[in-house]
């Protein structure tokens, strides 16, 4: 099997990229288990695409080997796609999910409807050795509820409630948000990508 090698330590995250990847004859090791230094990459694209690209490219310049990379996060329309490449540190460097999720509230306090329209994104970037990459972008639209709900998930989770459903991504199930989610379309782009790459 080819290793590709993942700038990730979230083992949810290289699981879900594994059962892509092992359809292509590829096995995700984390950075980590692959013996690579745990070195700060500083995220300051103003996209998603950049943030992923620079993730991967600098893992794969210390290794020398593929490597893959997402970057990910919520935007809400009313605040002109903010939190977005922020969504992580909205509240601050040393905030957590809560205070995250407490500032985003505040900020769209009184308002409804079309006011509360957001949508999650997820950006995965494969990079070669020899410098080609492949860039697949998932979306996943809905809105924010006034209160969190739920208790699965991880940040806005429990604010977000995806469109054509009644639930929070907080109250979902994981088959069910894996279905729908934003990384599950990337990794559907991915799959394509991929396949592309193999029948060229």
């Amino acid at each position: 099997m080819k290793r590709i090698i993942a700038a990730s330590s979230n083992a949810h995250k290289i699981k879900e990229i594994q059962t892509i990847m092992s359809k292509f004859g590829m096995e995700v090791v984390s950075r980590k288990d692959a013996g690579i230094p745990d070195f700060e990459i500083e995220e300051d694209g103003e996209t998603f695409e950049e943030n992923s690209y620079k993730k991967a490219y600098e893992i794969m310049k210390t290794c020398g080997e593929i490597t893959v990379a997402d970057d990910s996060g919520l935007m809400v329309d009313y605040l002109g796609g903010a939190p977005g490449v922020y969504s992580a540190r909205f509240a601050g460097k040393e905030c957590d999910d809560s205070k995250n999720n407490e500032k985003l509230l505040k900020l769209l306090d009184g308002l409804s409807g079309e006011d509360r329209k957001a949508k999650f994104v997820s950006v995965i970037t494969l990079v070669y050795p020899g410098g080609e990459t492949l860039v697949a972008r998932g979306e996943c639209p809905g809105r924010i509820i006034e209160a969190p709900t739920g208790e699965n998930g991880f940040g806005y989770d429990p604010i977000f409630v995806p469109d054509g459903y009644d639930k929070s991504f907080g109250q979902l199930s994981e088959e069910e948000k894996n279905e729908i989610s934003h990384r599950a379309k990337a990794l559907e782009v991915l799959e394509r990508l991929l396949a592309e790459r193999e029948n060229a």
